[in-house]
């Protein structure tokens, strides 16, 4: 079966089959995280979302050189280029060096993704690591005449750089709308126009990160880190470069400003955003003070949580809506999606007692197609989950004996939800319920056994006494002629 992959290209607007720079090969770059706090729930849907273009990159065949930084310094509050870096804002309420910070919620960020069953990037680059290459990149850009420098501070130039490009491609913005409405403010800083965005800030006399630089001891913007990394790891022009859509306007826009006066085309060919995860229709984050930690969800000790939601219940949450469809918090979905999961790994269990009929009622092999549509639509994984559903209800009525499948399809479908269920949407049973599952496993063979043993013996009373034991345990025993099989109800 022949799959072809269509992704939603922000920078066109238009779904766009893809086809990487070089055959076989795939070069992905995705913002990461700026590491001064613990990783909350709007952290973990870019990570969910492109691990699962990761995943299925590499499923599809394609060796994938996966790149995703770290902030560590640069990055100031209101993601401004005014105020106090993030990092050492924090090191220094903590009294902390700045370092010191970035590797304790690193690592935090690091636990919290493996317990979301993230695969590690190939590359995972620190801003702070790379230094040399953005002050080449700034020298470039000045050379270039694209950039200013103003009291050993040095700004991009959008207003001349619009006049040989545009200036909002990628977001949509319209310069001439950016200058009407904030020319009062020239004048206010040693910005040309308030929109220039800083390549290299000068560090006040406070300031505890700094590099020297020919223009000053400071430090490189916000911007200026990515586009330096995503060219040294993975050429002048790569295939994909990913994010949350918050990142669109003003840094990807940015990103792309800068590659093209250093290297004369844009970074990357394929621009893939995640849409938010919203709680009370408002962004979930940290600058809005209204986020809940990974670690808060998994230990259910916010207020706002009614129970602790497990990470394979917060991965298959976000996965149960498209990555550009906005996602609302609620209990009742984390709830619907555990509900849902449980269901989902309790018919691989299912499937894997099945005995094969003579015949096949199901074509799994069209089921398989739908979800191979799904995923090359975007990656499209509720209409994915949807498909494995469909799975489900097979193995049910296979299970109740009103369908049959031949052992060919039973062996099609394993393989289907190992693929899909495992290896593409990343889920896996929990540890604890797993080890529970086999605890429940082992008691219920043992009952089972007892039952069995009254009814050779004709010991009918028995028998019944444990199947109306069980029944009240909510635990359904059916006699079949391939022998005994039991579920949750």
């Amino acid at each position: 079966m022949e799959n072809t992959l269509f992704l939603y290209n922000t920078l066109s607007r238009t779904k766009e089959k893809f086809v990487p720079i070089h055959e076989g090969h795939v070069g992905m770059y995705v913002c990461g995280p700026t590491v001064y706090g613990d990783a909350h729930l709007g952290h973990s849907r870019p990570a969910v979302t492109f691990d699962l273009v990761f995943r299925y990159l590499k499923h599809l065949g394609f060796k994938v050189r996966y790149v995703r930084n770290i902030t560590d310094v640069g990055h100031l509050e209101n993601d401004a280029d005014e105020g106090e870096d993030k990092i050492a804002k924090k090191a220094r309420l903590e009294e902390l060096e700045p370092m010191e910070v970035v590797q304790y919620f690193s690592d935090r960020y690091h636990n919290s993704m493996d317990k979301l069953n993230v695969l590690k990037p190939s590359i995972e680059p620190r801003a702070s690591g790379h230094i040399i290459e953005q002050i080449q990149m700034v020298q470039t850009i000045l050379d270039a005449g694209f950039a200013y420098e103003s009291n050993g501070s040095v700004y991009f130039d959008v207003e001349k750089y619009n006049k040989e490009n545009r200036y909002g491609i990628l977001s949509g913005r319209i310069l001439e709308d950016l200058l009407s409405n904030t020319r009062e403010l020239e004048g206010q800083d040693e910005k040309r126009n308030s929109f220039d965005f800083a390549i290299w800030k000068k560090a006040q006399p406070e300031h505890i990160m700094r590099w020297p630089s020919p223009w000053s001891d400071g430090f490189p913007g916000w911007h200026l880190e990515c586009s330096a990394m995503s060219a040294k790891y993975l050429g002048e022009q790569f295939d994909i470069h990913g994010g949350g859509m918050d990142l669109l306007f003003p840094h990807h826009e940015s990103e792309i400003a800068q590659s093209t006066v250093c290297h004369h085309q844009t970074p990357a060919r394929y621009w893939l955003h995640n849409n938010m995860i919203t709680i009370n229709g408002q962004k979930m984050g940290k600058s809005l003070g209204n986020f809940i930690t990974l670690d808060e969800f998994f230990a259910g000790t916010h207020k706002a949580l009614e129970k602790a939601y497990s990470p394979m219940t917060i991965r298959f949450f976000i996965l149960m809506a498209h990555y550009r469809s906005p996602l609302d918090f609620s209990n009742e979905a984390l709830q619907a999606a555990e509900k849902g999961l449980s269901r989902l790994l309790k018919s691989i269990v299912t499937l894997s007692k099945l005995s094969a009929g003579s015949t096949s009622t199901s074509n799994i092999t069209e089921l398989e197609e739908k979800c191979y549509e799904a995923m090359n639509d975007d990656l499209n994984s509720p209409i994915l989950i949807a498909n494995l559903f469909e799975g489900v209800r097979i193995i049910n009525s296979v299970n109740d004996q009103k369908e049959s499948l031949t052992q060919v399809d039973l062996d099609k479908l394993k393989n289907l939800f190992n693929t899909f269920i495992f290896d593409i949407l990343g889920l896996m049973p929990e540890s604890d319920q797993q080890a529970g599952n086999e605890v429940i496993e082992g008691l219920m063979n043992l009952v089972l056994e007892f039952r069995a043993n009254a009814r050779a013996n004709k010991d009918w009373t028995t028998s019944d006494k444990i199947r109306d034991a069980l029944a009240g345990l909510k635990i359904s025993v059916k006699d079949t002629k391939n022998g005994v099989t039991w579920n949750l109800d």
